[in-house]
């Protein structure tokens, strides 16, 4: 699993039912035990400005339209994941700038 997989986890605690999530760890930890990821949610609407509204389509494998939620970041056991897709370079790259306002890493 590589950062932009979307990958189907049961995270820990009040959103701890399988759902997709995407990978947000770099590749460099690819041999941790677990991966950093940020949940996605089918609920369309709440907090529009911190999410990534993604379309369902082949290249992703969700069904249905989606919203990464930038601001739910959790970790994961890797070998409770199943990649489904991944999202497209456009995509991680606008992922890529709502992290860094979630995080206050733009300063």
């Amino acid at each position: 699993m590589k950062r932009g997989d979307v990958v189907i986890a049961s995270p820990r605690g009040d959103y701890g039912r399988p759902r997709p999530c995407v990978v947000i760890q770099s590749d460099l930890f690819e041999p941790t035990d677990s991966l950093l990821v940020c949940l996605v949610t089918s609920e369309m609407g709440k907090e529009p400005d911190l999410r990534l509204t993604l379309h369902p389509g082949p290249t992703n494998g969700l069904r249905s339209p989606s919203q990464v939620m930038v601001e739910k970041i959790t970790t994961v056991r890797r070998e409770r994941c199943r990649t489904i897709g991944a999202l497209k370079p456009s995509e991680i790259g606008r992922l890529n700038a709502l992290l860094a306002t979630v995080t206050g890493l733009n300063g």
